[in-house]
């Protein structure tokens, strides 16, 4: 050995190396053992939490744990204070906010959504640069019947945000279709379903039902039974549409509920049985 380490060959320096080497490592080894030897070692935390699922489990249900897990926290993707800052940042543009469980919802004035849709794309904080869909949805009875619901998401941040527009019979909102293209289709759904007008839309016809349609299928007072129905005519050798014919006239039947209550200072009681 201290022959090796008088030579100054680079044989004899690898060999000196790997021996203080191997050196290093078993008296690091003794040391690991006598730690483990320890009771200091078993000592187990007194408090064990896993708010997500741990490494090397399926689930955080199949980590070992010493007390009850605790509840999950709220999702963090786009909480209160962003909704905030995107309120005061455009504040002439937001109707309202509504913070739900899983994704915030700004009412936009119908003449922005363009312009909140583009600042919600190019902002450097938000970056919601996919419409994932866009749907309408029919209240009948407020004078703002309809409501354009947008649903944006962020791949930058792995966040979602929704948008909605109020709009009453006979208004249009301006089109999205030069901010997201997907709106394209999308608006030509909501037409023919709805009959939302989408201002500067480039081809808003219908995209799901017949040419020569009557009416728009998922508003609430559209009929059930629609006004005519389809089918083969064997004879003409072609689809003939006809008006809808019923077997009976509707009729409405009235049961009597077996577990009818009366509600008496606000806890229902059963109803009292004659003898």
């Amino acid at each position: 050995m201290l022959s090796a380490l008088r030579c100054s060959s680079p044989i004899c320096r690898g060999i000196v190396a790997r021996t203080l080497t191997s050196l290093a490592s078993s008296v690091a080894l003794e040391g690991a053992a006598s730690s483990l030897t320890s009771p200091a070692a078993f000592q187990v935390p007194a408090k064990v939490s896993f708010s997500s699922p741990v490494r090397g489990f399926a689930s955080s249900a199949d980590a070992p744990k010493g007390e009850e897990e605790p509840p999950p926290p709220p999702p963090p993707a786009l909480s209160d204070p962003f909704v905030r800052s995107v309120v005061a940042s455009v504040p002439k543009w937001v109707e309202g906010v509504c913070l739900t469980s899983d994704v915030p919802i700004i009412y936009v004035k119908r003449e922005h959504i363009v312009d909140m849709a583009t600042y919600l794309r190019d902002s450097t904080g938000a970056q919601f640069r996919v419409l994932s869909d866009l749907c309408g949805v029919d209240y009948p009875s407020r004078e703002q019947r309809f409501e354009v619901v947008y649903n944006l998401m962020s791949v930058h941040y792995n966040t979602r945000l929704r948008l909605k527009v109020r709009c009453a019979e006979g208004e249009s909102v301006p089109s999205l279709h030069e901010v997201h293209p997907s709106a394209n289709w999308f608006e030509r759904e909501a037409w023919d379903m709805f009959g939302i007008m989408f201002e500067n839309h480039p081809d808003l016809r219908r995209i799901l039902t017949d040419y020569g349609f009557e009416g728009h299928p998922l508003r609430k007072d559209f009929p059930l039974t629609g006004y005519v129905e389809c089918r083969y005519d064997d004879t003409e050798k072609r689809v003939v549409q006809e008006p809808v014919e019923l077997a009976q006239e509707f009729r409405f039947f009235d049961f009597s509920n077996p577990w009818e209550t009366l509600k008496n200072e606000g806890k229902e009681v059963p109803l009292p049985t004659t003898k």
